[in-house]
């Protein structure tokens, strides 16, 4: 067991069972937990409304973000304490939950100390009321160490709820989280597709076994989203199931974005004319109504990260927060033993095309100028032993995406089925490949989801088209809770080797075939040793692989 006083384990009990739906305005039974029952974390204060949801996000040794939404306008207070039975809590006042981002609010909650482990209450105050404060919403935190004394473990997995197999009450609901809560993560990295904005949910789908899938539905997500109340729904429907729910109160995620969270594979070329299931065709609208939804529920670090280190500048962006700042990519220091690098995909790529180029331009950008050289700049000065990449693609899988106007094969991703020398988006990642080599950076892991299989992918320069980089492994692992595929053909531009993938015999089979994945990762603190796992919807591993440190 993981950090194993008493306290810790009788939370871990304590926390198997979370609010049932109907405390959350859905009339259907209380999704069913694989744990054994117990009381829910909840302690009465007042009149005031119930929360409705808790997460955690970005932790590093300066604190993590404190999320939560309220039923009404209500501001946000949050006690935490060492102690379980917050003898001695600290109280913080946070900002008004309002109209402006869907009742919901965020702290960043510095002050803790660093490698401590912290109980945490969320509650709402009605300042309009006499006693106004509504009940609480209990979770537990740990913040990471300045020293290499305490083992890490996290996980990472992508794809939430997509192609229509939604919270099904009967099948536990999305069991892989509690699965992942289990086993107790410090942190999890969502790889992107939060959520499924393009794929409605109907109350049954027929699976590949003929049973039949019963789907909690909502008004949001019976349709494609477009209106930004509509993308808001989406968010709030993952937060109905309590393994989710259950899961956000006690590990801390960081969020990255993808397509899904707006419109399949979008891009500057996305042309939605032809779809009928849009009112609204221009992407733009949709991807800032979908930006605005992803950043009022991501419970991460709003950039500039400064704002979170200026008492006077918090304050401000925190009473300010319907002027969301918009920039996903950012850098999670995780001690001497990790730092986890996020990147963003998805903004400041150029247009799917044919993806062929055989010189760089605005056409064939993926990460964007900036995003590269912040990249190069970070992991070049990380003291840090391991240096995690998250991605929300892989690199050297086939993504297809269509075909174009003039009939050739259009790519989402960076491969192009050409297997040869670096064109069209390869050009950027080629660059940004040679630089880390040349910056002598070692360690680097890429993590990543996706393509809603798991795989283990081993890049070798002397196998590969383009050479000039050093070797580097990518763990690929997903669905949360969507239909499953793959596996996907490897280009042979960067030379990935698969050493292991697992995918289902037939496309979007459901996740009765148990075809679901997260991966996990251990770092010792005596060998610093990194052990990656792809693990089932059981937790069960199907491979493991244990990287020795370099230098």
């Amino acid at each position: 067991m993981r950090p194993s006083d008493q306290n810790r384990r009788q939370f871990l009990r304590n926390s198997s069972v979370s609010l049932g739906l109907g405390a959350l305005g859905v009339s259907t039974p209380s999704i069913a937990s694989a744990a054994s029952p117990a009381a829910p974390a909840i302690v009465s204060a007042g009149r005031a409304g119930l929360p409705l949801g808790l997460q955690l996000g970005d932790p590093s040794f300066d604190g993590l973000v404190i999320w939560s939404r309220a039923d009404r306008p209500a501001q946000m207070v949050v006690e935490y304490s060492l102690d379980p039975d917050f003898r001695r809590p600290i109280r913080r006042i946070g900002p008004l939950a309002t109209e402006a981002t869907d009742l919901t609010a965020r702290m960043f909650l510095s002050g803790v100390a660093p490698g401590r482990s912290y109980y945490l209450r969320v509650a709402f105050d009605n300042p309009n009321e006499r006693r106004g404060q509504g009940p609480y919403l209990e979770g537990r935190f740990r913040i990471p160490g300045l020293t290499t004394h305490r083992p890490i473990r996290f996980q990472w997995s992508g794809d939430m709820a997509g192609q229509g197999w939604g919270i099904n009450p009967e099948f536990g609901g999305a069991r892989i989280y509690e699965a992942m809560r289990q086993r107790d993560p410090d942190f999890f990295i969502h790889s992107g597709d939060t959520i499924y904005a393009d794929g409605p949910i109907a109350a049954e789908v027929t699976a590949e076994d003929g049973r039949v899938w019963k789907n909690i539905v909502t008004e949001e997500v019976s349709k494609v989203a477009e209106t930004l109340k509509e993308f808001r729904g989406r968010h709030r429907y993952n937060l109905l199931d309590d393994n989710v729910r259950r899961f956000a109160r006690q590990v801390p995620q960081i969020w990255q974005w993808d397509d899904h969270e707006v419109v399949n594979n979008w891009s500057g070329s996305k042309d939605l004319s032809a779809d009928a299931r849009y009112t609204e065709k221009d992407v733009s609208v949709l991807v800032a109504r979908g930006r605005r939804a992803f950043l009022e529920n991501a419970p991460m670090r709003w950039y500039p990260e400064a704002l979170h280190r200026t008492t006077v500048l918090r304050e401000s962006w925190e009473s300010n927060s319907d002027k969301l700042p918009e920039r996903v990519y950012r850098h999670i220091p995780y001690g001497p033993l990790l730092d986890v690098f996020v990147l963003d995909m998805r903004s400041y790529r150029g247009p799917n095309t044919y993806n062929l180029q055989i010189s760089e331009s605005s056409e064939t950008a993926f990460l964007g100028e900036e995003q590269i050289n912040w990249l190069v700049k970070k992991l070049a000065s990380s003291r840090a032993t391991w240096k995690v990449i998250a991605a929300d693609m892989p690199i050297g899988l086939y993504v297809p995406d269509g075909k174009d106007a003039q009939g050739r094969a259009r790519w989402e991703a960076i491969s192009n089925g050409a297997n040869g020398p670096a064109l069209g988006r390869e050009l950027e990642i080629a660059r940004l490949l040679r630089r880390i080599k040349e910056a002598r950076v070692l360690n680097v892991v890429w993590l990543t989801a996706d393509v809603h299989y798991c795989a283990a992918h081993y890049y070798a320069p002397e196998k590969a088209a383009f050479q000039n980089f050093d070797p580097f492994w990518e763990f690929v692992a997903g669905p949360l809770n969507a239909g499953s595929f793959g596996p996907n053909t490897l280009d042979n531009t960067f030379g990935p080797q698969v050493v292991f993938q697992k995918a289902p015999p037939v496309a979007n089979m459901s996740p009765f075939a148990g075809f679901q994945f997260f991966g996990e990762v251990n770092i010792d603190p005596q060998t610093q040793a990194m052990t990656v796992d792809l693990r089932d919807i059981d937790g069960i591993s199907q491979f493991s692989q244990t990287l020795t440190a370099r230098g």
